[in-house]
């Protein structure tokens, strides 16, 4: 089965877990042979995006830019994998808009745990006025009304949000099915009992 280029938007607050669900969806689409790109937000601002602050102006260039290499790679047949906070709707909508195939995909997580996570601290000091600007806190987030995929990394463990995403995936026909995938659990069972009476399996 051929399948199109598509771009899978991972939008949230930081430390919502999209670098990490981003990176298990990509080993899972490579397992099935399929040519993926991941561009993590932080990635690109280093490398594509020097010299740009956090001016909601910088912001919006860092993210469209962001869009425009996805939208490339996924007209030329690619998987385009982006993580990046992209906080906020109209830009995103924008960038939706230069896709054919384009996948949102919400990592929800509460601000409570999201400081309780925070090794580094900065939700901490976010809070506390130390730090100005930091998106969620001072800064808006404008989270998704009508994602694709909506998933709470709070309280789902990564292989359930990872093959949520991947049921859609395959439900929309932009990847193939697993093997299997597409037998129901009767079916299983009715093959299981068939192998069993022919002693194929115990």
């Amino acid at each position: 089965m051929e399948t199109p280029g598509f771009t899978l938007w991972f939008t949230g607050l930081s430390g919502s877990g999209k670098t990490t669900l981003a990176k298990k969806v990509q080993r899972e689409l490579l397992m099935r042979d399929l040519n993926v790109e991941l561009l993590d937000g932080d990635v690109v601002r280093t490398n594509l995006s020097k010299g740009l602050g956090f001016s909601k102006e910088d912001r919006d260039t860092n993210v469209r830019r962001i869009g425009f290499v996805a939208n490339l790679l996924a007209r030329n047949g690619a998987v385009s994998i982006a993580a990046a906070i992209s906080p906020y709707s109209e830009i995103r909508d924008e960038i939706r808009g230069l896709h054919d195939n384009f996948v949102e995909v919400y990592t929800a997580c509460s601000l409570e745990t999201l400081t309780e996570r925070d090794v580094k601290g900065l939700y901490k000091k976010a809070l506390a006025g130390e730090i100005k600007g930091f998106t969620g806190v001072d800064d808006p987030y404008e989270a998704p009304e009508n994602p694709e995929v909506y998933v709470d990394t709070e309280t789902e463990a990564i292989e359930q949000s990872t093959d949520k995403i991947m049921r859609y995936l395959e439900q929309r026909g932009l990847i193939p099915a697993a093997p299997g995938g597409d037998i129901s659990a009767e079916e299983e069972e009715k093959i299981l009992a068939r192998l069993r009476e022919l002693s194929f399996v115990s």
